[in-house]
């Protein structure tokens, strides 16, 4: 399978310039059957349109998390017929503070605006994005606008999973997300200890590991205690949904860190430096990451019963330490 990549830009409406550009990255399955002249001299590979039209996954990377970071997991899901938009937004979320950031919507995590729209602030500049690549150039016509689901790492896993309501966008079809929670900040004027209702409209699957140090030392921002890193994921399952429909998942990975998820790990920006090691070799670490939100986006977005058994059977795997399904 040859995975290939495009490039594009999308301007953000509701940010200020020069801070108002997202940098699109476009994983897509190529057909390395089709490599004609055009292709050898422009280095553009037709897509594989056999699996076509594509679902969509859009993600949210962690604050100052470079997109590369996570390449390797867009690749994996683009191996399943899946296209897989990454984005570097060099944005101003707060007053003087630059960031490579998800796009995080503040004014919608206050007590008065939380819940009545997307936190998610480059949400509609993706979807435009991806109407774009629909109408014109090497995917027009493939992909699923139906099927889009909202992916993230950390502070851009929490703007997917909270973002994701057909409310927001009609098209939006579940959300997964690791290393993030509903925590609220009691500096926007929560009670301490208050965790966020998410949407729960779609199917749902958080990902997390035991040796989060950087959501272990973070409880500050809540005005709580925690126990321990899985804390705020088992809360966020438990008092963020409602549950009964068997589509909400809960993964904790023994010995994962907060960035095991990311791929080179750039230790120069964010908050690296309160993280945890990781407890073994990261290579089985993400590839259980990817198997467990392959097999959801497979049973979610294909409707495939046998990946949904095997997700139910990924529990077992001896890396899985808490696995809940609601």
């Amino acid at each position: 399978m040859t995975i290939r990549a495009l490039y594009r830009a999308a301007k953000v409406q509701t940010a200020a310039a020069p801070y108002d550009t997202l940098h699109l990255k476009v994983f897509y399955p190529a057909d390395d059957q089709a490599i004609d002249a055009a292709a050898r001299e422009f280095g553009q590979i037709p897509p594989e349109t056999r699996r076509a039209p594509f679902p969509v996954v859009l993600f949210f990377g962690g604050l100052n998390c470079h997109p590369e970071g996570y390449r390797w997991l867009a690749m994996s899901l683009a191996e399943r017929g899946i296209v897989v938009v990454t984005f570097a937004w060099i944005a101003q979320d707060l007053p003087g503070m630059i960031a490579l950031s998800p796009g995080l919507d503040a004014s919608r995590l206050t007590p008065d605006a939380y819940g009545e729209g997307p936190t998610a602030a480059a949400l509609t500049a993706l979807l435009s994005a991806l109407a774009a690549l629909q109408a014109e150039g090497p995917l027009a016509g493939l992909l699923d606008l139906q099927r889009v689901v909202l992916g993230g790492h950390s502070a851009g896993g929490r703007v997917a999973i909270e973002s994701a309501s057909r409310r927001c966008a009609p098209q939006l079809a579940g959300a997964f997300a690791y290393a993030a929670h509903t925590a609220a900040f009691v500096q926007l004027g929560f009670p301490p200890g208050t965790f966020l209702a998410l949407p729960d409209e779609l199917p749902l699957l958080l990902l997390g590991g035991t040796n989060d140090g950087v959501i272990a030392s973070s409880a500050q921002r809540y005005g709580t205690e925690w126990a321990d890193a899985a804390t705020p994921l088992r809360r966020t399952l438990s008092e963020a949904i409602a549950g009964g429909r068997r589509d909400s998942w809960l993964l904790l990975i023994e010995g994962a860190n907060h960035f095991a998820v990311t791929d080179p790990f750039d230790p120069t920006t964010g908050r690296a430096f309160l993280d945890q090691p990781l407890v073994g070799p990261a290579a089985p670490i993400r590839a259980l990451i990817a198997e467990a939100v392959g097999l959801f986006l497979d049973a979610q977005l294909r409707n495939d019963p046998d990946a949904g058994q095997r997700l139910e059977r990924i529990a077992a795997h001896p890396l899985i330490a808490y696995a809940e399904c609601r």
